[in-house]
């Protein structure tokens, strides 16, 4: 992260479906800087699981412009964006605490990095595999980084084994 990027204005545009890399590259190329939170997301289709990047938060972008120049005209009006969110005639910034510390918990491409530490008795969301966006709770870590998990199937508890990096906290 530069010193830019602590210092900037972040807005939140809202992106028009499915359009988070077009809207992204026309920003980029109009001089604007963006933030797109990534998240990896597993789903079952035709038989088989594909994981995928998807933004964190669907249908939104970070932005950051000058509202004195009036660049907010030029976001809303770019490909891909649908508008600014705002309360009011202007755009409303979002708390710099909030985008500083979501950048802080992604890598470089934007996609968020596992929590790195994870407790007995948390519950997480698993990302990855045949249990991907099933709860489970933990139940011990090991120091090879393979976390067991306890999980609700089918009415009993069952313990599985998985790597830590393939978790969320809930």
């Amino acid at each position: 992260m530069t010193e830019q990027d602590q210092d900037a204005t972040w807005f939140l545009a809202q992106i028009k479906p499915n359009s988070h890399r077009i809207a992204e590259r026309n920003l980029g190329r109009q001089g604007f800087q963006t933030f797109l939170p990534l998240q990896e997301e597993t789903k079952r289709a035709r038989g088989k699981f594909t994981t995928q990047m998807r933004p964190l938060f669907p249908g939104y972008l970070f932005v950051s412009f000058d509202v004195a120049t009036g660049g907010w005209r030029a976001v809303n009006s770019t490909y891909g964006i649908t508008r600014l969110v705002s309360f009011g005639k202007d755009p409303t910034p979002v708390p710099a605490d909030l985008v500083t510390t979501l950048m802080l918990r992604c890598d470089r491409e934007g996609k968020l990095m596992s929590p790195k530490q994870l407790a007995a008795g948390d519950e997480v969301m698993m990302t990855k595999g045949p249990f991907a966006q099933f709860i489970a709770t933990i139940e011990s870590i090991a120091p090879d980084r393979r976390v067991w998990v306890l999980m609700d199937i089918m009415g009993g508890k069952t313990r599985v084994a998985v790597n830590a990096d393939d978790l969320r906290a809930v």
